[in-house]
C-alpha cells in the first residue's frame, strides 16, 4: 500500500473493535485521521492554528510546541533532523479539515509555521529524535 488516501467527505467509522481500528493494513492511521476530525470540532482554535500551518501539540510525535524542551536535561541543537510519526501527520491532516493522503513511499517535510522548524515525516523511518 504506497499510498493512504481518504476522502474528508467520507463518514467517521463507528463502533470498531480495538483490532479493527489499530491493526489492519493502515496501522491505525484512518482512525488517528479521524480522530482529528473530531478533535476539529472539539477545539476550534486548535483546528485554526493547524489550518495556518502550525504543527500543534498532538498525541503522537511531530508537533513542534515543546521542541527545544530537553527531555534529558539536554538541549538538541537546532540544525539536528526532528522526525514525526505518521500518526501524527495523519491526525495533523484530520485537524486541518484535509483528506487524509499519505505517500508510504516518500518523505514529506513540513515546516512549522509558528517555529519556522522542518518536521521530517517518512515511513521507513520511524525513528523519533
Amino acid at each position: 500500500m504506497p499510498k493512504l488516501f481518504r476522502s474528508v467527505s467520507i463518514a467517521i467509522r463507528g463502533d470498531l473493535t480495538w483490532r479493527q481500528r489499530w491493526a489492519g493494513s493502515d496501522d491505525g492511521l484512518i482512525a488517528c485521521w479521524e480522530r482529528g476530525r473530531e478533535k476539529r470540532l472539539e477545539d476550534p482554535e486548535l483546528a485554526q492554528r493547524a489550518e495556518q500551518g502550525e504543527l500543534v501539540t498532538l498525541a503522537w510525535k511531530g508537533g513542534t510546541e515543546a521542541i527545544d524542551e530537553p527531555v534529558d536535561g539536554e538541549k538538541k541543537p537546532k540544525s539536528q533532523k526532528r522526525y514525526g510519526s505518521l500518526k501524527y501527520l495523519a491526525t495533523w491532516q484530520g485537524l486541518r479539515g484535509e483528506d487524509l493522503d499519505i505517500d508510504l513511499a516518500s518523505e514529506r517535510i513540513i515546516v512549522c509555521a509558528r517555529a519556522n522548524r522542518p518536521v521530517i515525516f517518512r515511513a521507513e523511518s520511524q525513528r523519533i529524535q
